[in-house]
């Protein structure tokens, strides 16, 4: 990935000989173009342009709000945010904007001037023969939520007629799907969705997914949500504060924006249905509860090589004195994360008052809903002293009562007793791998390609802000820190082995256990297959961000990664290209999860 202006010889002159692309590899292997190849991006990645807007947003017709260079963002920030957010009540378009995604292989190929997404991964494939006729991007608004985006934009059912029609003109050749981040969960939903009798789904009958699709290769996907949600909705933080710090660092000291500018952001990202999807899934069950987690023990200075079988895996060594109780998701103090759970005095906040605040009036343009909590409300939160993967669903309904309202509308969290109950043919349940079955497809493939190595969040340390009344009322201790390096508590956040933003049990359970073989969730034992790439930086400035990143992102460069999907399109089989590939203690933790199958 050297950048252009340096000339070859130079370039080698100083690395040694670059490896050649994977596509020029295996083109040189006489692969050839095959499956035909859909994307399915994810949040924050697909470009969104405008269609209709306010006075303030004068010339802005068809430009990008969303991607590209974010100009816009920083011109006219309050615009700019007024027209990205989405009406409160309705989770869709406000009166008088239109916003919508950009369309093509444009629409998520570079997020931002270099900052490439899906662009290293279409240039690899055309080098083996793929061109716009084999390919197609499902391109789809991320900030409504996904039955939203059928309602809306007719996404669905355009996605289904292009896979139709991308089968039709490729020889039969059934699609190969590459979901990235939430597309992961978009295409779950899309795979029940296109199944479902019409009007609420596509009518495609019991064998479309059997008829058209060859392999789903999802890459970093957070099946059973991410933590990050969670600090992301309740206090717009995480560490690279939800998306704004890292698209815009100068968007955040705008003089405009200064005092206020969390609250915009959350103002607007709490507008987004979306964000909804990734909040942990399985409760208790997956994410341990106020003594367990199926990570414990884990350290994250010890690390294995890979394997390619499930039986010789190396366990960590576990060290009793460092801790970390990551089934508390929220603790509110450092004492409480790391005591004795008997000793915690939890303190229900469900019965508390909610009382306006007196001098509310000043903040009035920043609507965040922890205005109307009131200082007990806001007291009582912090009372319960810590949060399990079960009661978060609790806190985020009692902070934000109308966000969460939209979102139950649209996603369930839960784990299904029986899933022929009726119920589960509702559209809210499609993107819960633990609340659906897979589709009727015995010869589809399904992956999950994600990146290890790098320290991902886990579980947070919270304490409550100074109130004031603009500010919103509860923050990542920053404070809290373990104190040694193996400790994996940094700045008031525990990690765990991931790819940054997607721990291990969210991209591997599924695949590792709850669709291995035949399960209830998985009726017609569709074959799952784990790959990991193991993390290692950029070896050095010239390689840009890297051919062998595991990070969320970055991983869409990762040469490895992208053979095994050229691979797949030409028609390789998950053992074809040896099955599992493994380095984390997936499998050990899955064993820990008791999930009836």
């Amino acid at each position: 990935m050297m950048p252009a202006s340096f000339p070859q010889y130079v370039t080698e002159a100083i690395t040694g000989p670059m490896p050649d692309p994977p596509g020029l590899k295996l083109k040189k292997e006489g692969l050839t173009v095959k499956h035909p190849v859909v994307f399915v991006p994810g949040i924050v990645t697909g470009g969104l342009e405008l269609w209709e807007g306010h006075q303030c947003a004068e010339g802005l017709f068809r430009k990008r709000l969303w991607g590209g260079t974010f100009g816009e963002v920083y011109k006219r920030p309050s615009c700019w945010v007024d027209h990205m957010s989405l009406d409160n009540e309705t989770g869709l378009d406000p009166p008088g904007i239109r916003v919508r995604p950009v369309s093509g292989l444009v629409a998520a190929d570079y997020f931002a001037a270099g900052y490439f997404v899906w662009a290293v991964l279409i240039a690899n494939l055309a080098r083996i023969g793929y061109e716009e006729k084999s390919m197609y991007m499902a391109a789809y608004d991320w900030r409504i939520s996904f039955q939203n985006t059928e309602v809306r934009d007719q996404t669905l059912s355009r996605i289904k007629s292009n896979i139709e029609l991308l089968v039709a003109t490729n020889g039969g050749n059934k699609a190969v799907i590459i979901p990235h981040s939430m597309g992961v969960l978009y295409f779950l939903h899309f795979m029940k969705w296109v199944e479902a009798p019409a009007p609420m789904g596509g009518g495609g009958g019991p064998d479309w997914c059997s008829k058209h699709i060859k392999a789903v290769l999802n890459i970093g996907g957070p099946f059973l949500g991410v933590p990050k949600a969670i600090a992301g909705l309740f206090s717009a933080e995480a560490r690279d504060i939800a998306v704004a710090r890292a698209i815009a660092p100068g968007f955040l000291d705008n003089d405009l924006f200064r005092l206020q500018t969390l609250q915009h952001v959350m103002k607007m990202t709490r507008t987004w249905d979306s964000t909804m999807s990734m909040i942990p899934r399985g409760g208790e069950t997956i994410w341990g509860g106020l003594d367990w987690s199926p990570e414990e023990g884990y350290l994250h200075t010890k690390r294995k090589q890979s394997t390619n079988s499930t039986d010789e895996l190396t366990s960590q060594e576990t060290n009793k004195t460092n801790v970390a109780n990551y089934g508390r998701m929220i603790s509110f103090g450092i004492d409480v994360a790391e005591a004795n759970s008997s000793e915690i005095d939890i303190i229900d906040f469900r019965g508390a008052i909610k009382g306006l605040n007196v001098a509310n009036t000043s903040c009035r343009d920043v609507w965040t809903e922890y205005h109307d909590m009131g200082v007990e409300g806001v007291r009582a939160v912090a009372e319960h002293k810590v949060y399990t993967a079960d009661s978060i669903l609790d806190l985020l309904q009692f902070v934000a009562p109308k966000m969460m309202a939209r979102g139950s509308a649209h996603f369930s969290y839960g784990i299904a007793d029986n899933l022929d109950d009726p119920k589960y043919e509702h559209y809210k349940y499609w993107s819960n791998p633990l609340e659906t079955k897979l589709p009727n497809a015995p010869d589809m493939e399904i992956f999950s390609l994600y990146g290890v190595g790098l320290p991902t969040e886990r579980a947070y340390v919270y304490k409550l802000s100074p109130y004031a009344e603009c500010y919103i009322p509860f923050e990542i201790d920053p404070t809290a820190d373990g104190g040694d390096e193996d400790s994996c508590l940094k700045d008031g956040v525990y990690t765990v082995d991931g790819d940054e933003t997607v721990p291990v049990l969210s991209s591997g359970f599924m695949c590792a256990k709850g669709w291995r073989g035949k399960t209830r969730f998985n009726p017609s034992g569709i074959r799952t297959y784990i790959r990991e790439y193991d993390h290692s930086p950029p070896a050095n400035l010239l390689e840009g961000r890297g051919t062998q990143s595991g990070a969320h992102v970055d991983i869409m460069g990762n040469f490895a990664l992208i053979e095994d999907v050229i691979r797949v399109a030409a028609g390789a089989t998950g053992e074809d290209l040896g099955g599992d590939r493994v380095y984390s203690d997936i499998f050990k933790w899955s064993d820990k999860i008791n999930l009836p199958l």
